[in-house]
């Protein structure tokens, strides 16, 4: 299955969803589908990558295990990061609602799918 097709997939099963974009380690889009303004998406894409990284810093400072998800909502949407493997991730942006659970259900099954198509 293509990245695009799970991405269209993502984006049609959580409600709200603007968007969803798999980048690599330097922030450069890799596909992307949604509703939104496709340069808008990869700037948030990008944007998105500089937070993980920033995390993933943090998280290896404390000793901890593998960063596996961030979410960082506003009075006006949500956004998801998760990261598929050590060089990709998947930004999943969505307006602000009680979907939250949902969307990270989707965005779990979106990233393994991800990472099942990345590694094989």
């Amino acid at each position: 299955m293509s990245f695009k097709t799970l991405l269209n997939t993502l984006v049609e099963r959580v409600p709200g969803a603007q968007g969803a974009i798999v980048a690599d380690w330097e922030g450069e889009a890799v596909d992307q589908a949604g509703l939104m303004d496709h340069y808008d998406l990869k700037v948030i894409g990008a944007h998105k990558g500089v937070i993980l990284q920033s995390m993933r810093e943090v998280v290896d400072r404390l000793g901890d295990d593998q960063l596996k998800e961030i979410v960082i909502t506003t009075d006006r949407g949500q956004s998801l990061i998760l990261p598929v493997t050590q060089d990709y991730y998947l930004v999943l942006t969505l307006d602000r609602s009680d979907m939250l659970g949902r969307a990270l259900l989707e965005a779990r099954r979106c990233s393994l799918a991800l990472y099942k198509e990345i590694v094989e």
